[in-house]
């Protein structure tokens, strides 16, 4: 038994070292899997747990002030990194066919590489939505597509960045950022009061953008199962499988929030 154990260690660290790009293994969080686990396990333990047991016997935080300036910070974010991610590549050389990742240290590259960390970091920064909903007692938005969401996000963003932070697969993170912009200025409208919230009818549009990304993160993952390609095929599978996942989740909470809805008017 320790034998088997020795071997799975020693295969750890001999992919971690051959498989892991070494231009990102040194940047924050990404020496290992241990902190970002760490971080999971408390931001679920948190939520599920501690979180609404501290919160029970409490009257929800008014945190109007501090949703909106955290609204538009995420906006301000999410257009940065869509600028990122165009100029790293998706404006100009990248091919939406087939596009390797660049493991070298041309400054666009490295550009690309910086712009997959601070994705990773802003997927880490959006766990704070599940946190304002706990000091709200708005636990009825905790659902589980909101926490698998949020858990497998950093997740995904992690192993690019670790492992092919750039290429094909960062096609997600631009699109993903991109209806970010619209989510969370939505969100941000949202917190500024009813006066600013009859202007936000457009709310179900929102979430078939959100469907219409897992569809397009899927076409274009998944013609390099025909196209032959120097990126991993298993990766491309993953993304496949969890574009339509995601895309399952999503409508099948549009079913019953806007369909099911529309049913009891008529």
């Amino acid at each position: 038994m320790a034998a088997i154990a020795s071997q799975v260690v020693d295969k750890y660290f001999e992919f971690m070292e051959t498989k892991s790009d070494p231009r990102t293994s040194e940047w924050f969080l990404m020496s290992g899997p241990g902190p970002l686990v760490f971080v999971l396990v408390t931001y679920l333990y948190f939520c599920n747990k501690v979180g609404p047991q501290w919160m029970e016997k409490r009257k929800p935080y008014d945190l109007k002030p501090l949703l909106i300036a955290y609204n538009l910070i995420q906006v301000l974010f999410s257009v940065w990194l869509v600028w990122e991610g165009l100029q790293g590549g998706w404006l100009h050389h990248y091919n939406l066919k087939c596009q390797p990742v660049d493991y070298s240290n041309d400054p666009v590259a490295i550009r690309m590489a910086n712009a997959c960390w601070w994705y990773f970091f802003c997927k880490l920064i959006e766990l704070l939505d599940t946190v304002f909903f706990v000091l709200r007692k708005k636990n009825n938005q905790i659902s589980f597509l909101h926490l698998y969401h949020h858990t497998l996000m950093p997740v995904c963003a992690w192993i690019g960045t670790k492992f092919l932070p750039g290429g094909h697969g960062t096609f997600l993170g631009v699109i993903n950022s991109f209806v970010h912009i619209i989510m969370y200025f939505y969100y941000m409208m949202s917190a500024m009061g009813p006066q600013y919230q009859k202007y936000i009818w457009w709310k179900k549009y929102l979430t078939t953008l959100q469907m219409v990304q897992f569809c397009m993160i899927f076409i274009h993952s998944s013609q390099l199962l025909i196209y032959e390609c120097n990126y991993p095929k298993t990766i491309i599978v993953l993304l496949g499988i969890n574009a339509l996942f995601f895309l399952g989740l999503f409508g099948n909470f549009y079913r019953k929030s806007y369909k099911a809805r529309n049913m009891k008017v008529e």
